[in-house]
């Protein structure tokens, strides 16, 4: 019987007065990431049980509304990709793709 192996990420939340998030930092040991900081962080995880996405997106006060459309920008690319290669569905792949497109024209973010 093969040995199951645990891997750990870490999410350290700094809040103000009013738990509006400072700073964000997170580890990944497996990845080489050792407490680095981050402006954003979106997450989300599977209840099979309610049929449903959790989500917990936090950015800290500084996070600049460029840089967090960018961010946005990414992840939609990403999420893309990773539905490809979950479904194998290359027609909705490039629908999102085109999406993708079109958001990142609208906010001008290709130059």
């Amino acid at each position: 019987m093969a040995k199951n192996i645990t891997s750990k990420i870490e999410l350290n939340v700094e809040l103000d007065e009013n738990r509006v998030p400072e700073k964000l930092h997170w580890t990944a040991q497996d990845g080489g990431i050792t407490n680095e900081e981050a402006k954003a962080m979106m997450l989300a995880v599977w209840d099979s049980k309610t049929q449903e996405a959790l989500r917990i997106d936090l950015w800290t006060k500084d996070m600049p509304v460029d840089e967090m459309k960018l961010f946005f920008y990414q992840t939609l690319v990403a999420m893309s990709d990773t539905f490809n290669r979950a479904t194998q569905d290359e027609k909705m792949t490039a629908t999102m793709k085109d999406f993708c497109d079109y958001f990142a024209e609208k906010l001008e973010l290709k130059k």
